[in-house]
């Protein structure tokens, strides 16, 4: 199967092209607002998983059409697993785009086109909101429409795409953040949340957020267009 099958990484050129755009996308605000979509999805999913992970009870996820999200899950208010599920919104894409970073590394981009495919049917089981079905349905049909229809070059192209746009779209949310803080309008925020949790202020965990976001960004870039091991 070609999921499973490594294949020769495209040509430079085009790599590097794929990350052009992806930039481009992140700095163009008009065209960054619909894109974030994407972003939203990871974040709330990370959110997901690390609640899942510490044994929290999933209660489902909402999608909005202003690029927010949200997601509930139930257990102990306070403790380890609240402060995980907190932490991982805004890291979450980074990681993902790191780990997709790591299988173009290996050669498997069909191969991240379906995993991703599968990461979005699974989210879609707790979805709770029309606009947040309707959102990881496009998402997910777009890649699958790749995935199934699209030459090899195109379904790795694009594979390069969607990580480069991972790595980099990571990164502007956290400093939006920090923008909507600075003017008083981050009270509720996953960093100020943290901060109620942990007493560590919310700007330390806005740095943190930006530290690993932006390291996640550079290492995935390297793994990317380096030299292969």
């Amino acid at each position: 199967m070609a999921a499973v099958t490594p294949v020769a990484p495209p040509a430079p050129a085009v790599v590097t092209a794929m990350g052009v755009v992806a930039l481009a996308v992140v700095l163009v605000t008009p065209v960054w607002r619909v894109a974030r979509h994407v972003v939203t999805i990871a974040h709330e999913g990370a959110h997901a998983f690390a609640a899942l992970l510490t044994g929290r009870r999933l209660s489902g996820i909402r999608l909005h059409s202003d690029t927010s999200g949200l997601t509930v899950s139930y257990g102990k208010p306070r403790g380890f697993g609240m402060v995980v599920t907190a932490f991982m919104g805004y890291v979450g894409p980074g990681l993902v785009g790191l780990g997709a970073a790591a299988l173009l590394r290996q050669g498997y981009a069909v191969g991240l086109l379906w995993l991703l495919v599968l990461l979005l049917a699974v989210m879609l089981l707790q979805i709770r909101n029309w606009f947040g079905l309707w959102s990881v349905l496009v998402s997910g049909a777009a890649l699958v429409g790749v995935s199934w229809w699209a030459t090899p070059p195109v379904q790795s192209a694009v594979a390069y795409a969607v990580t480069w746009f991972l790595l980099l779209g990571a990164v502007r949310p956290v400093l939006e953040l920090q923008a909507q803080r600075s003017r008083g309008r981050g009270g509720r925020s996953d960093a100020d949340m943290l901060a109620q949790l942990t007493r560590v202020p919310g700007l330390f965990w806005v740095g943190v957020f930006l530290l690993v976001t932006i390291g996640a960004a550079v290492l995935g870039a390297w793994w990317i267009v380096g030299p292969a091991a």
